[in-house]
């Protein structure tokens, strides 16, 4: 019996005859852990919805086992032994997490506490730590990832697909699913991941595919590449000098303080927090999982609210302001671009320039202002351009687009909005290497246009590449601040655990 359970044939995928992936050619092997890495549109998603049955090839054969099979839908697939996690979970919110790792596997009689304790004993041999009876919509991303990823396991598929798998786990909780991919190999399944993180790839993989534009560039043993290697395959130039850059020699001088946050209280969360942020300089916000760094500056953005009494003072331009919805802030000239573009970023349903004109509609206001088809192209185009977002036509929607253009267009939406105040919250979650050097690009040309700038990142080298100065946030406050030119990775780390 040959070894390759899965192949591609010249597969190839048109969309409005432009093609997504044109004559890839790809093979999996049993008990294989095979890594595909490539800018956001190269075709990785949709190469991976192909093997899953979610998109039908337009031309090109998939065999399984040997033979040819054509999968029309997800379930088709899932008879074959093909489960995929999707990069946006695809769980029912209002149900619970047991009842979602048994959607569609119900006996025809159910116990709900059998199906509880079940559940609870499965999540447990996962080191999964997320209560069964909970409801999804109460879960934060993280867990959602993980009751996606037990559902996989749960079906016994001989392939599962990762797209992103690790975008929204803690470190903790990498080391957890790391352990379990490699039981998964132990156990003969083969294993497909997208991710964006190269290093994860090195360190997983068998084998490594890269793709750029829609072709396959080159598919090699994790032991022939490294990081260069496989930047320069997916890029077609060498970013590593360019992508985290060296250490800061010098920083910005600061400019006038336009924002002040003093003793800022918010439920458990957020607990009189301190800080100030200064016009011509990028602000690094660094902390751990529930630190309180997003909570602050949604407090700020007037996303969510602070304690009602003694929930402290924010301060633009040394005027105490108290938001009640986030348009108020707008106004005033504070952008806050979000970690989760699909659910609070952008409209599914609309096209780019339709989006980006929503955000101008924002500051502008007015339940009785024209909206005018003309001038919503023209901001689209021109902001699009200003921000590199490649799409295959100018009304596709944004729901179409692979995940870096998709932030792209979150983040023009705010900058046609004319920010003074931009806080970006994981800018470059789920970004690939290619778009991950254009957005760090904006940042650094919003801070020299003497804007003042937020970047709250989990990713110590992107805060150190980005930052003029770091503050490091621990359970709900600021603890210390470094300049750019004095901080450490070790230091960081250590003021943010201990």
């Amino acid at each position: 019996m040959t070894d390759i359970l899965l192949e591609l044939r010249e597969a190839t995928r048109k969309y409005a005859g432009v093609p997504a992936i044109d004559s890839v050619d790809f093979t999996l092997e049993r008990g294989e852990i095979h890594a595909l890495v490539g800018e956001n549109g190269a075709g990785k998603s949709t190469l991976t919805k192909v093997m899953a049955g979610v998109v039908t090839l337009t031309s090109g054969q998939m065999l399984v086992d040997g033979e040819p099979v054509s999968l029309t839908t997800p379930l088709e697939a899932r008879h074959k032994g093909i489960a995929m996690v999707f990069q946006e979970t695809s769980l029912v919110p209002t149900m619970t997490v047991a009842q979602n790792l048994y959607l569609g596997q119900e006996a025809f009689f159910n116990r709900l506490r059998g199906v509880y304790i079940s559940a609870q004993q499965f999540l447990q041999s996962l080191n999964f730590d997320v209560d069964p009876t909970a409801t999804v919509a109460m879960l934060g991303a993280a867990k959602k990832q993980m009751v996606e990823i037990a559902r996989a396991v749960l079906q016994k598929a001989r392939v599962i697909i990762f797209d992103e798998p690790t975008a929204s786990l803690t470190p903790e909780e990498k080391k957890y699913f790391f352990d379990l991919v490699f039981s998964l190999k132990a156990r003969g399944v083969s294993v497909v991941f997208i991710s964006h993180a190269l290093e994860e790839a090195l360190f997983l993989a068998d084998r490594i595919t890269v793709l750029r534009d829609g072709r396959r560039v080159v598919t090699d043993l994790k032991e022939n590449f490294d990081r260069a290697r496989i930047v320069r395959a997916m890029v077609g130039r060498d970013l590593s000098q360019t992508l985290y850059g060296q250490r800061k020699t010098t920083v910005r001088p600061p400019g006038e303080c336009l924002l002040s946050v003093r003793n800022l209280r918010m439920s458990s969360v957020v607990k009189n927090n301190s800080l100030s942020v200064f016009a011509g300089q990028v602000t690094g916000v660094f902390g751990l999982v529930g630190a309180g760094r997003t909570e602050t500056f949604k407090v700020v953005a007037g996303l969510i609210k602070r304690d009602f009494f003694h929930g402290g003072e924010v301060l633009l331009r040394g005027r105490p302001v108290r938001y009640r919805v986030g348009r108020q802030a707008v106004r005033d000239g504070i952008a806050y671009i979000t970690e989760d573009r699909k659910l609070e970023g952008f409209f599914e349903t609309m096209s780019i320039a339709g989006n980006i004109y929503m955000g101008l509609l924002g500051k502008l206001g007015g339940a009785f202002r024209t909206v005018s088809k003309a001038r919503a192209d023209e901001v689209g185009r021109r902001f699009s351009e200003l921000l590199n977002v490649r799409a295959l036509g100018k009304d596709m929607l944004v729901i179409e687009l692979s995940g870096g253009n998709q932030q792209k267009v979150v983040i023009a939406k705010s900058m046609v909005q004319q920010p003074d105040v931009i806080i970006f919250d994981e800018p470059t979650r789920g970004v690939d290497v290619g778009a991950i050097t254009e957005i760090h690009a904006e940042i650094n040309r919003l801070a020299d246009a003497g804007k003042a700038v937020v970047v709250i990142s989990s990713y110590l080298p992107e805060v150190m590449a980005l930052a003029d100065r770091i503050l490091v946030a621990k359970q709900g406050k600021v603890v210390v601040e470094f300049s750019a030119t004095e901080a450490t990775q070790e230091g960081i780390m250590y003021a943010a655990i201990h």
